[in-house]
């Protein structure tokens, strides 16, 4: 992903947080064998931890997937070529989208436009890529596969469901827990899936909202989605205000 300076985020604790605000990721293979296409992806809820220690550590990703995805089927078929092998050859890479993204037209720049008309269409959108190294678990027999799916099913659902509570007006509402379910039922699904733990190699989002951009361009691109009134321009927005604050504070903090 091509990430200009002036759209770059690169600290881990922003964007662990866009992670868990948007965990709904596209997992990214390069697995070479006979009987799969070589690249492959599938959108895939991810939990995310890490402690911010040092900014050389990016933390860990953990997800599952359907054992009858053919993406699995390939990680799977290559680790059995490998007996004890538990790690793909390839890093992975996984791709996050922001919530909101929306085509920006030439006219909304009150500022170049009138006086040069040097100015192109663009789009707006938010987006974090993560590079890593994948353990798979994919031994249904082996202890490690039990305890991952266990930990990674209750930390997604609880993730999710505290998030849609805090969405929903009903403020009584207790979130559901996988020990809801029947015992038996989730031990029945869990040999139907795969467990992927990603130790994070590289992280980096591209935040493209026209923060860059001239004051009177920025405003209009902001006031002509206000103007739009439909829901996706009112919040792209709304995003791009809170933003171009936040480039403007921290490009006067480098030049003082």
């Amino acid at each position: 992903m091509h990430i200009p300076s002036y759209n770059a985020e690169l600290r881990p604790v922003i964007l662990h947080q866009f992670i868990r605000d948007n965990p709904l990721g596209l997992l990214t293979t390069s697995i070479r064998g006979p009987s799969h296409p070589l690249i492959q992806a599938s959108h895939i809820p991810w939990v995310v931890d890490g402690e911010y220690e040092s900014e050389n550590e990016f933390g860990v990703l953990r997800g599952h997937i359907a054992r009858p995805n053919p993406q699995a089927k390939a990680m799977i078929e290559a680790l059995s070529q490998s007996p004890g092998s538990q790690h793909l050859e390839e890093d992975v890479l996984v791709v996050f989208n922001g919530p909101v993204h929306h085509y920006i037209t030439p006219k909304f720049y009150k500022e170049t436009k009138p006086s040069i008309g040097k100015v192109v269409p663009t789009w707006n959108y938010e987006a974090v890529q993560v590079y890593g190294r994948a353990k798979i678990y994919f031994d249904t027999k082996s202890p490690e596969f039990g305890l991952f799916l266990n930990k990674q099913l209750a930390d997604l659902s609880s993730n999710a469901e505290n998030a849609h509570l805090q969405q929903s007006s009903n403020t009584e509402a207790e979130p559901w827990k996988v020990s809801d379910a029947p015992a038996s039922y989730i031990e029945l699904l869990k040999k139907n899936l795969v467990g992927i733990e990603i130790e994070i190699k590289s992280l980096a989002g591209r935040f493209k909202l026209s923060q860059e951009k001239r004051l009177g361009d920025r405003n209009g691109v902001i006031d002509g989605l206000k103007e739009t009134g439909t829901a996706a321009g009112m919040e792209m927005s709304t995003l791009m205000a809170r933003r171009a604050a936040e480039y403007d504070a921290q490009k006067q903090g480098n030049l003082e």
